[in-house]
């Protein structure tokens, strides 16, 4: 399970009463059975939804719902002359929301068998517990004091491959840590047991049957420390090691974050097993695990199930808070652990021999799952809230409505990367599989601020760097989920100018040119200067080197015009002219105009025939280009006041 911790001062506070449950939903689902449950807890309750199993794929051990839809089960399988012991598992499945089995992986043979817990991690990988079975002869090398073969332990991390393959990924094994003091000729020898926490001493006989020494039962991950804890039942301990180590790392006493390698950073509830002082906490222990940073009582705390170690040897479960040290814990040698005893501990009314969970949740309440019986919420100060009758499920967990009913959302744009000026358009979608008839509100926000909108597709035009947010709700849960989408805007060049030298047009300086005559592409004309051969309109478009442009305002460029006036269409009139710069333009057609300079500026237009005052001008020569039929003609007008 995803845990989350942040290294505050821990207290355990005393709270006089949560008389409210937590949360929606509770998973169970009973060992050795083909369904699984998923339960309306706030309705009396009500089953909310089934996942049916076939007959071969029996649940063995826990049951996990990750976020939203996917249950991760172990089912059995052992394979021919594999090790056994209480607990096998052998496979473990991902069932998606409408029972498809998307992943299911199998681990077992003669020297291997899963068993017990699993453990999904963040990033989609699948943590499980494995017998690592290592032979008489091994275990007397390695400094055993008996002849027996023992059932070793490891954890395997396994990545999908395929619907039923996987690439192992990191191992840790159990071997790779021992001590003994037995026989100085032998592996593994230190002169002191006490002295030595971070290894396990293969001698040391917890009450388990040899080849089954050890029994490891529970695993969990912490996400923030990158570290696992997992419960040993035959040495009543927990034990928490590092899984930000190489496998190479894990084998041996150094590396990683921790700086010890696969060591044991931490154990707690049995000095004994380590030679040190100290009282026996737990009597058969099981569900080692990280509290959630949300718990109001015990936040980040470390939490098992005591099965016979509660009052008058009830089941019980027990938190306490370790001592951390950055990614070690504060330790003094020859010494047991701290803290002396749990700083809380529920005993039930009821007693298991084994399997069996607890929970604690953000309020304060906790889950406590009686395997052979039934699963309670019980607040901080003992009193039953909730009950669920005969389920008889190994493990069960508790799901906040949004947990089970979640969307997830998903933001684009049309065109992630801009020129200033251009438009994209976003896009949001979501994705709700555990519901019926979803329907969705959008809330758009930016950053920079300044872009709020409703809309699902929301068109903007932003004129910086801007990421823009949108949360996404189900109405009909109202459950919500947050996106984002960034768009780069590159800078637009300057509007290029145009200058002339005669008949040479010279555009101000770009990465690349594009020439345009009348509104139409020049081709080949992707130089910065053009030389032109007719009069008209002339553009020319600039890009820089991030792929933005930018147009020229017209350029009217008029040709030698001597002898024009025969090309002046005959019903095309232009008097007086020279002039006093009123004059008149007359035509029976449709036509527009400009007046033109000699230097190439427009200096006015206009349209069809009348009356031009051009009175404000100074005197001079300037040039009448008309655009009528698609045609262009050019004259001269002279101004003289």
């Amino acid at each position: 399970m995803k845990r989350i911790l942040s290294l505050i001062l821990f207290a355990f506070v005393a709270i006089s009463c949560y008389p409210q449950q937590w949360g929606y939903y509770t998973l169970y689902a009973p060992k050795d059975g083909t369904q699984a449950f998923l339960i309306d807890t706030a309705n009396s309750p009500v089953t909310y939804k089934t996942w049916t199993f076939s007959s071969s794929a029996k649940t063995k051990y826990s049951t996990y719902l990750l976020p939203g839809d996917t249950l991760l089960r172990t089912t059995s399988y052992t394979a021919a002359g594999s090790p056994g012991m209480g607990g096998v598992t052998g496979k473990f499945q991902k069932v998606t929301w409408d029972g498809t089995v998307a992943w299911e992986y199998t681990y077992s043979s003669s020297t291997t068998q899963m068993h017990h817990d699993i453990c999904a991690l963040p990033n989609g990988n699948v943590l499980f517990i494995s017998i690592d079975l290592k032979t008489s002869s091994e275990a007397q090398q390695a400094g055993a004091s008996s002849s027996s073969t023992f059932y070793s332990e490891k954890l395997v991390e396994v990545r999908q491959t395929g619907p039923t393959t996987g690439e192992i990924v990191w191992e840790w094994k159990l071997w790779d840590h021992l001590c003994q003091n037995y026989n100085s000729s032998k592996d593994n020898y230190v002169s002191s047991i006490v002295n030595n926490p971070q290894l396990l001493n293969i001698n040391y006989n917890g009450g388990g049957n040899l080849p089954d020494r050890w029994h490891m039962n529970g695993i969990d991950y912490n996400e923030e420390l990158d570290q696992i804890v997992i419960s040993m039942h035959y040495m009543n301990s927990v034990f928490v090691i590092d899984h930000s180590t190489t496998t190479a790392e894990a084998a041996g006493h150094t590396g990683g974050n921790s700086g010890k390698g696969g060591d044991f950073l931490y154990r707690w509830g049995n000095p004994a097993s380590y030679g040190a002082s100290g009282t026996t906490v737990f009597n058969v222990i099981h569900d080692a695990h990280w509290v959630s940073s949300d718990n109001v009582n015990y936040p980040n705390a470390l939490a098992a199930y005591n099965n016979q170690g509660g009052t008058g040897g009830k089941t019980a479960f027990d938190v306490w808070q370790p001592p951390y040290d950055g990614y070690n814990y504060s330790y003094t040698s020859g010494s047991a652990y701290s803290p002396s005893t749990y700083g809380y501990q529920y005993t039930s009314t009821f007693s298991t021999s084994n399997e069996g969970n607890s929970q604690q949740l953000p309020n304060g309440n906790t889950l406590l799952n009686n395997p052979q019986g039934s699963i309670y919420e019980i607040s901080p100060t003992g009193t039953v809230l909730w009950t669920k009758t005969g389920a008889g499920s190994a493990h069960a967990y508790r799901y906040e409505k949004c947990y089970v009913r979640g969307i997830t959302a998903s933001a684009e744009a049309s065109v992630s990367t801009i020129c200033q000026g251009d438009n994209s358009e976003l896009s949001a979608t979501a994705v709700a599989v555990t519901e019926v008839n979803p329907s969705y509100t959008y809330v758009w926000t930016s950053v920079p601020e300044g872009f709020n909108s409703s809309e699902s597709n929301p068109v903007i035009s932003p004129s910086e760097n801007t990421t823009y947010n949108v949360i996404v709700t189900n109405t009909a849960s109202g459950c919500s989920d947050e996106a984002s989408v960034s768009v780069q805007v590159m800078s637009t060049p300057e509007v290029p100018v145009i200058s002339a030298e005669e008949n040479v047009l010279s555009s101000t300086a770009s990465a690349t040119y594009q020439w345009y005559f009348n509104g139409n592409l020049i081709a080949g004309a992707t130089s910065q200067t053009y030389t032109a051969t007719e009069t008209g309109l002339y553009q020319v478009e600039v890009t820089n080197a991030s792929g933005c442009s930018n147009m020229s305002e017209e350029y009217s460029y008029v040709s030698d015009i001597s002898g024009i006036d025969k090309h002046i269409s005959s019903d095309v009139s232009v008097f007086p002219n020279p002039n006093d710069g009123i004059f008149e333009i007359v035509s029976e057609k449709e036509f527009s105009y400009d007046i033109v300079a000699v230097g190439g500026s427009v200096v006015f237009s206009g349209k069809n025939s009348g009356t031009v005052n051009l009175s404000h001008l100074p005197d001079g020569m300037y040039y009448v280009i008309i655009k009528s039929d698609g045609l262009t003609k050019a004259e001269k007008l002279v101004l003289i006041k």
